[in-house]
């Protein structure tokens, strides 16, 4: 029955499904749910390397490396998942929404519990990191490419790097966030290039005054 709920939510949420079978036959998400399904009941044995034999198969046939010790919630719809990674710790909850290329995994300090745990009904857009054992409330919203370090409150839109808060429960947390959200992010590159090319011409304009004085005393 869980892998029924998985099919029928990923057929549900994606508009390019058709119907179940589509999902159960041709999608690689819901393969490697599968897949780790069965390998997390042999890890919670203790047959660790069939475990984790079964998961490297997976992870050969569909992109997607998902750790048999990680703890998966029903529900859970990979949308494209090539390249995403959920380490040993990781705890996702149900109904929750995760794209390609993400990772769910540590930051390499931490003892015992490493990865992020994800509430109820989260979405990670493409190519987001949360890292470490941190929280990520229900109903939150990680945006593309963001790396998420801190714990997200449940309802918050987390966008750019390092990670910020720019909506809670629908609304701007500031007047200078009400454009962003999870697509429309900050480019932190751009933003730094812009502040040393405004230092420069402050440099730049207090050389010429220097040389100036020094014409006008001669």
């Amino acid at each position: 029955m869980g892998f029924i709920y998985d099919a029928r939510s990923i057929a549900f949420r994606d508009p390019a499904a058709r119907n179940i079978v589509e999902v159960m036959i041709l999608y690689p998400g819901f393969h490697a749910l599968v897949f780790h399904r069965i390998a997390h009941f042999l890890y919670e044995v203790r047959l660790f390397f069939l475990a984790r034999f079964i998961s490297q198969f997976s992870r050969f046939m569909t992109g997607i490396e998902i750790h048999p010790g990680a703890v998966i919630g029903k529900g859970l719809f990979i949308d494209h998942g090539m390249g995403i990674v959920i380490g040993e710790t990781a705890e996702v909850g149900d109904d929750c929404t995760i794209y390609h290329n993400v990772t769910l995994g540590g930051t390499g300090h931490d003892t015992g519990k490493r990865h992020p745990t994800l509430g109820n009904n989260v979405l990670v857009s493409t190519g987001a990191k949360i890292l470490g054992p941190i929280y990520i409330g229900d109903n939150a919203r990680i945006g593309a490419n963001s790396v998420v370090l801190k714990n997200v409150d449940p309802n918050a839109t987390v966008v750019g790097v390092p990670g910020t808060v720019v909506r809670l429960n629908g609304k701007p947390v500031d007047k200078s966030s009400e454009a962003l959200d999870q697509i429309n992010m900050p480019d932190p590159v751009a933003n730094e290039l812009q502040l040393l090319e405004k230092r420069l011409e402050a440099l730049e304009l207090l050389h010429r005054k220097e040389i100036q004085n020094d014409e006008d005393i001669q």
